[in-house]
């Protein structure tokens, strides 16, 4: 969703928060804009549109020099999208010092507060929650930005990340966190920070995670008289006195806090193109050594068994449990109804996979002896984490598969397994899911063997799982066939994608794919489902895309795909090598390797992520910036 990007030190800012600015595009945003504290004041510049639209009016207004600054990229929440509702907002204090502020996340109970403050005398410019956040902070201030910050934020209801510069105090950043993420990047004289590490790495790999209901001040200028005109030409002694930087955490409330600094686990080149045009290309041909990372330490062949570190602790409950929970939303939802298939299959253990946003709102019924299972690529997820809270406030054991490290839910869960994927900057998740695919497998695995599994079992799962990465290869290489195979179809708006078993949820993930990238309407089903109503919708040339690899119900798939074609459906099939009966039925066919039924979804979502993203490219679509959507859904 939106992106913050801060800065406080001894470089010039502008540059610094229009790189970080880019970096954090792909999160999805309708507009952007820069505050910058200069020699003579406060400058503020917010535009509509891209983040080259903001930099190209900066370049045409001189005197954004300084060192000290906020930026943001909105993606329109309360009010359209247009340059009063942009970020950052800013108002006076009642000594005349203007404050600016960013912010990700949503106000509550911003209408009640707007009231309160416009019966004061204060006037608004914006339709924006954010706007109450920066009023209530000009009201408060009283020469001490932190002190006006958490009097504002203790009156404040919902989820927010902010930062907090103001005139009077030009080498103070202020930032704070509920609900939406934050991290400090502590830098060489300066302090960078930002909603995601993307816009950090460039600069420092050091950062503190915040916690909810905490407040860093972040100080970064000479010790004595401030002398703007020197800092902006680049002069760090201030005028004065030797440079200085200091930081301090404490909540609203004023309880200080202690935090870690962590090193962050990817470093430039991974968040970089390199060859690629674009980076969910990138990142489906990343997948096979993506799978090798996740699996590193993991699977010891000689000794015949799963290695889960971070699970080791919690090994008596989970092979007691008596249910299994898993919760998450889009992507992750499908890796999450794999999930409940790997659990039942090979652990034995009663599973099912839920929407956060739903199960967060009923009342979930949770045993003695259930595990709940956060499935997030962020690990930020506001419907996932909330859902995540409801369990645990149960009784229930949390367990989490993330991708980012020091993540909320990372945080908030009593142990979990990290996917160790690397970065993902496409909007559209594909290594990440097939990298929660193979945690939730490996986490079957090793409950399984605890409980039925066989030691042969478990070792012939294991070769595979070696051998994976070379798979995953094979299927790449075709990649122009699918090229070729998704344009015939591209002249149609409605799609079908059909799997039975464990390619069910992979079909579903396939229609999800299609319509994020190439706006086609797609929908995904269990084959037999086909007949019970959606099948009135085929028609002459309707693309319909099967997963019908050989396995326990091949037959069935074969008998609904000659249902498809009777009535002139255009069949794709994604089936095993070596399967020539297949192509008597299909237009096109893609072959994934021979594995077992279990580890085949981890093959038969590849060439699906190449279906839509051939798609998107061939209908000119921008695709990792698909229209309307956010990489991190960080708010309801």
């Amino acid at each position: 969703m939106c992106g913050i990007v801060a800065y406080v030190g001894n470089k010039q800012v502008v540059p610094l928060l229009l790189e970080g600015l880019k970096r954090l595009e792909y999160r999805g945003y309708d507009s952007a804009g820069v505050a910058v504290i200069t020699s003579s004041g406060m400058k503020v510049q917010r535009a509509v549109g891209r983040v080259s639209v903001l930099e190209s009016q900066i370049e045409k207004a001189p005197g954004f020099e300084g060192c000290t600054g906020i930026a943001h990229t909105r993606w329109a929440t309360h009010g359209s999208p247009s340059v009063p509702n942009a970020h950052p907002h800013s108002h006076k204090t009642s000594d005349g010092y203007l404050v600016s502020l960013v912010h990700n996340g949503i106000i509550e109970n911003y209408v009640s507060l707007r009231k309160w403050l416009e019966a004061k005398g204060h006037k608004f410019t914006s339709e924006t929650d954010t706007e109450v956040i920066a009023v209530l902070i000009a009201e408060f201030y009283k020469g001490d930005l932190e002190a006006a910050v958490k009097a504002a934020l203790r009156e404040v209801t919902g989820a927010y990340a902010i930062a907090v510069i103001c005139e009077r105090e030009p080498h103070t950043l202020i930032c704070a966190r509920k609900g939406s993420p934050l991290i400090i990047g502590i830098a060489d004289k300066s302090y960078v920070v930002a909603s995601d590490a993307s816009a950090i790495v460039s600069h420092t790999t050091q950062v503190i995670t915040l916690d909810d209901y905490q407040v860093a001040k972040l100080c970064a200028g000479p010790n004595d008289k401030y002398n703007p005109v020197a800092e902006a030409s680049g002069d760090t002694s201030g005028g004065g006195g030797p440079w200085k930087v200091d930081f301090k955490t404490t909540t609203i409330d004023d309880v200080p806090v202690t935090r870690d600094v962590q090193e962050l686990e990817f470093d430039l080149a991974q968040i970089e193109l390199g060859q690629f045009e674009h980076f969910m290309h990138k990142e489906i041909m990343e997948q096979p050594e993506s799978i090798r990372t996740c699996l590193r330490g993991r699977i010891d062949l000689r000794d015949n068994r799963v290695v889960l570190g971070g699970l080791a602790s919690f090994t008596r409950e989970l092979v007691r449990a008596r249910h299994f929970i898993l919760t998450a939303q889009g992507t992750a939802f499908h890796a999450g109804l794999i999930g409940e298939y790997l659990l039942e299959d090979i652990a034995k253990v009663p599973a099912r996979c839920h929407y956060a946003s739903e199960f967060r709102y009923r009342n979930p019924i949770i045993e003695e002896g259930s595990i709940t299972v956060a499935i997030s690529q962020s690990g930020e997820t506001a419907d996932t984490l909330a859902a995540l809270r409801e369990a645990k406030d149960r009784g229930s054991l949390a367990l989490g598969v993330v991708n980012v490290v020091g993540s909320s839910i990372a945080r908030e869960t009593d142990a979990g397994v990290y996917l160790h994927v690397g970065p993902e900057i496409g909007v559209a998740s594909t290594k990440a899911f097939l990298g929660q695919v193979l945690v939730l497998t490996l986490i079957s695995l090793y409950v399984g063997r605890r409980r039925y599994l066989s030691a042969e079992q478990l070792h012939n799962y294991l070769e595979e799982l070696e051998r994976l990465p070379d798979m995953v290869s094979k299927v790449l290489e075709q990649s122009d066939a699918i090229r070729t195979a998704t344009e015939k179809c591209l002249d149609r708006n409605n799609w079908l994608f059909l799997g039975r078993g464990y390619h069910y949820p992979v079909a579903v993930e396939g229609a999800l794919k299609l319509k994020e990238l190439s706006y086609i309407h797609a929908e995904g089903m269990p084959a037999a489902e086909m007949k019970h109503g959606p099948i009135a919708l085929i028609d002459k040339g309707m693309p319909v895309v099967f997963v019908a690899t050989q396995g326990s119900q091949y037959d069935k798939v074969i008998s609904n795909i000659e249902e498809v074609r009777a009535r002139g459906g255009r069949v794709i099939a994604v089936a095993t090598e070596g399967d020539t009966q297949i192509t008597r039925y299909s237009e096109s066919v893609f072959y994934v390797p021979h594995v077992s039924e279990a580890l085949q979804p981890m093959l038969t979502v590849v060439p699906l992520q190449l279906v839509a993203y051939h798609a998107a490219v061939l209908r000119g679509h921008d695709v990792d910036k698909p229209r309307n959507l956010a990489k991190s859904v960080t708010v309801e």
